[in-house]
Order: C-alpha cells, then sequence, then structure tokens
C-alpha cells in the first residue's frame, strides 16, 4: 500500500504531502484547489505521460515521489528488485518532469527507465477517472475480471486446462517439426549411412594410422635398411656372409685384448677389474651382432605389402579427411554418428506416437474447455447478479449488467474457449452493450467501482490499492451516501482513495485530506493537509453549505454520526 506521497511544483500545486491511511483516503477542496492533481501526481509516479505543461509556472521541475509498503515476494517488489532497487525497507519511487518535458524516474534510489514505474504500478495501483483507459476498456481484461470474481472454481479448472494445453502445444510443436524436417532428415541419415557403411568397410582399427605410417617407412627403405644392418654386422662380428673380404671386426679385438690381460690378472686387482669389465663389453658386443644378425634377416624387399600399406594408409586418409584427424577421431565420429542415426531412424517411430498423443491431448483439452466454459458461466451469472445490485446502491438502480461468455470464433487459447465481455444496460429495455461503450464518464468510473467492491470481497482483487477521480460525479443526496458506503466497503479489504466533491462521501473516510490554496496576489499555489476532529466537521460544512456556519456544522456531526453508526453496524451499505 502506499504509505506516503510528497508532490512539489506540480500545476498549482507547490508543496504537499500526503500520509495515507490503509483504509479509505477522501482527498476535497475547492473548485480549482487542485484536488485532482493529487491523481495526476499519483499517475506520473506510476508511469502516466509527462510533459511541460504539468510544470508549476516558474519552477525547474515537478517531482513526485511516493513510498510504498510492500513484501518482498510481491510483483511489484521483483519487478523492483530486478530494476536493481533497494526494497529491503520499503519501495522507494521517484519521477521528475523537467520545464522543457524532460521525465525521470527512480526506483528504489537507482534511476531506471519510466516505463520501468508503469510495469510496477500495474501491479500497485488501479486509477480509475472518467478519463482514464481503464481495463474494461480493453476485452481481454472482461475475462480476467471474472476469473478472480470466480476464485477456485474457474482456478481449479483454468489450471487443469493450461497444464493439458501446454502439453498439446508441446506435443504439436515437436510432430510439426518432425513432418516438417522429414526431408532433412532423410538427407542427414544418408550421410550418416554412408559414412558408416564406409567405417565398416574398411573397418579401422584404434592406432592403425599410426602403425601403418612406420611399416610404409620401413617397407619404402628395406634395401638401404639392409645394407647399412650388414655392414654395421661386418664391423662388430666380421661375418663372413656378408662381407666382400676379410676385415677386422670388434668382437676379435676384443678378444685378442682379453687374451693379452690373462696372464697377468692375478698379480693385480685392477688389472683384474679391467679384464672383467672388458668381457662385459664382450658380452654386449656378441648380444648387440645377434640382434644385427637377426634384424638383417628380417628385413625383406616386398613390393607387394608395400603397396598394400601405401592403398590402406591412402584409403584411411580419405576417412580422416572427412571424418576426424586420426583414425582415433574417426571412430568416435563413428559412435556419434551411430547413434544419431539410430535417432532418425525411430523418427517415423515418434511421428506415430505423437500423433496419438496429440489426439489424446486434444480431445483432453476440449473436454477441460467445456469444463471451465461451465464454471465461467456460472461465475458471470453471479458477478452479474452482484454487480447489479452495488449498481442499485450507486444511482444507477435501473442499469443491468450482464456478463456474457461465448465460444472464442478464433479455436482455443491458452486461457481457455471462452470470450468474455461485460456488458451493461443502463436503462430499461435498452439493449445490452459492452460497458466501455455503454457506459458515460460517471457511470462508468460507478461500475468500476461496483465491480471493485463485489471482486475485493470475493478476494479477487489483485492491486493493493485503487484511485477513484470524481467516481461521485452526478450524484447526489442519499444515494451519495451509498458511494461513499461502497467506497468504504471496498476499503476493507483494499487501500482506497477517492477524489470527491460531495460531503456524504467524504464523511465516511478514515483520513481526510483538504487540498487548500493561496493568493499572494501574484501567485496562488496549493497545498494538502490532513483534517481532524472540528476541522474536518468545517471542511464537511463548507461543502454542504459552502461556509461552516453553526447550522452546517450541526449538519457534518449528523452526518459523521450516521455513517459511524452505519460503519460500526458492520453494514457501510443498505
Amino acid at each position: 500500500m502506499l504509505q506516503e506521497l510528497r508532490i512539489s511544483r506540480l500545476g498549482v500545486i507547490d508543496d504537499a504531502v500526503l500520509d495515507l491511511h490503509p483504509g479509505l483516503n477522501v482527498v476535497t477542496g475547492e473548485t480549482g484547489a487542485g484536488k485532482t492533481m493529487v491523481v495526476t501526481g499519483l499517475g506520473l509516479l506510476l508511469g502516466a505521460r509527462g510533459d511541460a505543461s504539468l510544470v508549476r509556472e516558474g519552477a525547474k521541475s515537478a517531482v513526485v515521489e511516493g513510498v510504498v509498503a510492500v513484501p518482498a515476494e510481491h510483483l511489484a517488489a521483483q519487478r523492483a528488485a530486478e530494476a536493481g532497487a533497494d526494497v529491503a525497507d520499503g519501495l522507494v519511487l521517484v519521477r521528475s518532469v523537467s520545464a522543457e518535458g524532460r521525465s525521470r524516474a527512480h526506483v528504489g534510489g537507482r534511476t531506471a527507465p519510466v516505463g520501468v514505474l508503469g510495469e510496477i504500478g500495474e501491479h500497485l495501483v488501479a486509477v480509475h477517472g472518467q478519463a482514464d483507459q481503464w481495463r474494461l476498456r480493453r476485452g481481454d481484461q472482461h475475462r480476467v475480471v471474472l476469473d478472480q470474481f470466480a476464485g477456485d472454481p474457474v482456478g481449479e479448472a483454468l489450471a487443469a486446462y493450461v497444464d493439458v494445453f501446454d502439453r498439446h502445444e508441446a506435443a504439436s510443436r515437436e510432430l510439426t517439426d518432425l513432418t516438417e524436417q522429414a526431408r532433412e532428415r532423410a538427407r542427414e541419415i544418408e550421410v550418416l549411412q554412408h559414412g558408416l557403411d564406409q567405417l565398416e568397410q574398411l573397418d579401422p582399427q584404434p592406432g592403425e594410422d599410426a602403425d601403418l605410417r612406420v611399416e610404409d617407412e620401413r617397407l619404402s627403405h628395406a634395401e638401404g635398411l639392409r645394407a647399412a644392418s650388414a655392414a654395421a654386422l661386418v664391423h662388430l662380428a666380421g661375418d663372413e656372409e656378408y662381407a666382400a673380404e676379410p676385415a677386422p671386426d670388434v668382437m676379435g679385438a676384443i678378444a685378442a685384448a682379453r687374451q693379452a690381460l690373462a696372464s697377468e690378472v692375478d698379480h693385480d686387482p685392477a688389472l683384474r677389474e679391467l679384464e672383467r669389465r672388458m668381457a662385459e663389453v664382450g658380452y654386449l658386443v656378441s648380444d648387440l651382432a645377434a640382434d644385427l644378425s637377426s634384424y638383417v634377416g628380417d628385413v625383406e624387399v616386398d613390393p607387394a605389402r608395400l603397396a598394400h600399406v601405401q592403398q590402406r594408409r591412402a584409403d584411411l586418409a580419405a576417412l580422416c579427411r572427412k571424418y576426424g584427424d586420426t583414425i582415433d577421431d574417426v571412430l568416435d565420429w563413428g559412435r556419434t554418428a551411430a547413434a544419431r542415426l539410430e535417432t532418425l531412424l525411430g523418427s517415423d517411430e515418434r511421428i506415430e506416437e505423437l500423433t496419438a498423443e496429440v489426439e489424446h491431448l486434444e480431445a483432453e483439452r476440449q473436454r477441460l474447455a467445456g469444463a471451465l466454459t461451465t464454471a465461467r458461466t456460472a461465475a458471470a451469472a453471479d458477478l452479474a447478479d452482484q454487480v447489479t445490485t452495488e449498481l442499485a446502491h450507486l444511482a444507477m438502480g435501473k442499469a443491468r449488467v450482464e456478463v456474457a461468455v461465448t465460444a472464442r470464433t478464433t479455436g482455443l487459447a491458452r486461457h481457455g474457449g471462452d470470450d468474455v465481455e461485460i456488458l451493461l444496460a443502463a436503462n430499461p429495455g435498452s439493449p445490452a452493450r459492452t460497458v466501455a461503450k455503454a457506459a458515460s464518464g460517471g457511470e462508468l468510473s460507478r461500475v468500476m467501482l461496483a465491480l471493485e467492491v463485489v471482486t475485493g470481497a470475493a478476494g479477487g482483487a489483485d492491486v493493493p490499492t485503487f484511485v477513484f477521480d470524481e467516481v461521485d460525479a452526478g450524484v447526489g443526496g442519499s444515494a451519495a451516501l451509498d458511494v461513499g458506503a461502497r467506497l468504504a466497503a471496498l476499503a476493507q479489504h483494499a487501500q482506497v482513495v477517492v477524489v470527491t466533491h460531495l460531503p456524504q462521501v467524504a464523511a465516511y473516510a478514515d483520513r481526510h485530506h483538504v487540498v487548500h490554496k493561496a493568493d499572494d496576489g501574484h501567485i496562488t499555489s496549493s497545498g494538502v493537509r490532513a483534517v481532524e476532529g472540528e476541522d474536518r466537521l468545517r471542511e464537511l460544512a463548507r461543502m454542504m453549505a459552502g461556509a461552516d456556519t453553526d447550522t452546517a456544522l450541526e449538519h457534518a456531526r449528523e452526518l459523521v454520526g450516521q455513517t459511524s453508526k452505519r460503519r460500526a453496524a458492520g453494514h457501510p451499505a443498505r
């Protein structure tokens, strides 16, 4: 709810602070004092369009500040937090309009676009004035009003319907995608199948490309490898098979060296150690010569095998160019491709499943849409009766409200299969027409008041604060008392701010604010003060008689007493 509203340099208002009550707040004042500027300022605070003409003459800017008490889980607080606002100790909103027409907004101490104020305001305040484009001027909002009034019967039916509707939409989208993508899917299947066929035909093994590279290198240089290893064997072992002529060999030289030392090793341990190490070298050379001999025997010059290896490498390289940098990468692609192919090949089966599922969900959502229509139709009759009864107490006793629930011409939507329209027949015998067209400005405000009272009593009010500007236009006498009673009834469920010129309405106030003007001969300015006790009686007397005479004051006391008795009896309305 709004706790405080401060208006500076807006129109005739120089500086005014309204300390607002949680219940019914009434704003009164002489004609031209600037009562409507309070509503205008509140509108600016909630994102309404501002222009330079609103700025007080001679001032650089107009500023409106508001302090709102709102729980952290409320939608307004959540939207403010998204904008970076601090909402821990209440929400502070600020709107300024410069003399050049530039607007600025602050939300919770942070600069924000003016549009954010509007988004927050939608969840905080409903402003009802004769010139306002209230939500009943938007046809889709008629259904929202009915659903809020209906409560659980419609709420539960709507929740069940929305669940099935969303599942139907998801299944239908998937089915459409699968059906429309059949050609692309067939092309992808062909590409994957071709690649997997190539892999199956070649059957590459992990690491095979690296192994073949080594084998290709050896086969390509077989003659040179054989000649080099044979020559090394001759130098090590003097192998006659590979030697063109006798030559010194390492093994013979080591044997001769050991023989030279043999006769003296027993005379010196140091020489014995050298001889032992020489023997080890001989063993190593002998082993190396045996390995060289084996290597020379294994090296083959095999042109057929070389051709096979090179062809295999070329085939594997072709796979790598398409599916991966290495054969291991290609094998990874093959596993992924096989899984994808299995999914694609299963699409036809999925299409059959989805077709059956969509048909089942369509039948179910049609059934639930019918149940929702039944619940709405029952609630519509109740809402129409209650609002018509309320209008009888708002100087519209001959008016009749109807709430029409009709089938949508464009089929089912997420909110159901219904179009809802609130209709008004302002006079007997006249046809019921949509309320936005059938009601005059003052009548529309009273219809809105009746709706808010009825939906608020049913727990359907979706904003914590309601503002009414001249809702009592064209009303007087006892009917004005009934307007005040209805506003008081609404204030039992929400905060209400009303601008009025009727003392019968003002007498119901929980807090009474008076807009007063001063004229120094050069500039007229207005301010706002809260009145209580005798001051309030004098304001009511002024509203009734134009002056606070003794007779008018007595009438004011009687009026306050009358409204107090009604409220104390628990029956603010007739």
